[in-house]
């Protein structure tokens, strides 16, 4: 892969349609920002209308393309999200999984889920099964899933997914994280068993400055994690960088799994990384694919398990 990515370097991507979710701010707009100025069609997924209004007269701005749409999506309301897949027709070839929340105080969505758990991968687990359809239609199509470096000390408690008996924000949040890559790994798997192309990786920033600290609300959590963040990160738009390059470079294989080649994986430009070794157990991912089944109720149709 090239080292020396840079959004300048994706191809053209005229007649392809990408849905970009938590697209308001951030990393999301600027994954927006980096495939509407390629020519890509982009459907702006945002949980708040005045916060995705402003970001898309800001891509359309930005990039000077007259494609790009808001459609209201909140990951935290299993009915918002059929209601979105619902109203959207037509293919899809990119679907970039990336709103989510970060160590937020104990909450539930709408659904009753722990709220980290419930938006970051139940939301997204529900999203994508619901826009197979549209995901096949497209003929070739990709999901990226954003991860993040907090998956290291991530585990699943099958015992306690929503965090009832105990809630510890960062465990909670790591849990949510392995689990967004438990669920790349076996929609990859699944998909290649079933013969569809349609390629499953993963991506994360590393350290980037964005507002997802906002759920942290205790002011010296704040103070420190800021200081933290300000010495350490890279922007928004060198975090966007490898969700770019997963989502658009040629070389990239179902399976993959991108962040920054800095030290420790905190910044630079994307590289091909490794998650823990226990990503990879198969049981454990078909044992949350099935629990996130019974969650949601989206069963994914003919995506079954792998034998």
């Amino acid at each position: 892969m090239d080292n020396d990515f840079t959004a300048d370097a994706i191809g053209d991507l005229t007649g392809r349609r990408a849905v970009v979710t938590g697209a308001n701010s951030g990393l999301g707009l600027q994954t927006a920002v980096g495939l509407a100025r390629k020519g890509a069609e982009v459907i702006l997924a945002c949980r708040s209308e005045e916060r995705g209004r402003d970001a898309e007269q800001r891509v359309r701005s930005i990039t000077g393309s007259e494609r790009v749409e808001l459609r209201l999506l909140d990951l935290a309301s299993q009915q918002s999200i059929r209601a979105f897949a619902a109203g959207l027709s037509g293919p899809v070839h990119l679907l970039v999984n990336n709103a989510g929340v970060m160590a937020t105080p104990r909450s539930r969505t709408a659904d009753g889920f722990e709220l980290q758990f419930g938006t970051n991968h139940l939301g997204h687990f529900a999203l994508t099964g619901l826009l197979l359809p549209n995901l096949r239609e497209a003929g070739s199509s990709r999901v990226v899933t954003l991860s993040s470096l907090a998956h290291k000390r991530g585990r699943l408690d099958f015992d306690d997914l929503q965090s009832e008996r105990r809630y510890r924000r960062w465990a909670a949040y790591g849990q949510s994280k392995i689990a967004n890559l438990y669920f790349m790994v076996e929609l990859d798997r699944r998909a290649r068993a079933a013969g569809w192309d349609l390629t499953s990786v993963a991506a994360h920033p590393g350290l980037a400055n964005t507002n997802l600290t906002a759920g942290m609300r205790t002011p010296a959590v704040l103070d420190v994690f800021s200081g933290f963040i300000g010495l350490m990160s890279q922007s928004d738009a060198a975090g966007a960088l490898p969700t770019l390059y997963a989502a658009t470079a040629p070389d990239v294989r179902g399976g993959d799994y991108y962040g920054p080649s800095g030290l420790g994986e905190t910044r630079g430009a994307p590289r091909l990384v490794a998650p823990v070794p226990r990503v990879l157990d198969r049981d454990v991912a078909v044992r949350l694919w099935n629990r996130s089944v019974e969650l949601t109720g989206v069963d994914f149709g003919a995506l079954q398990p792998v034998g």
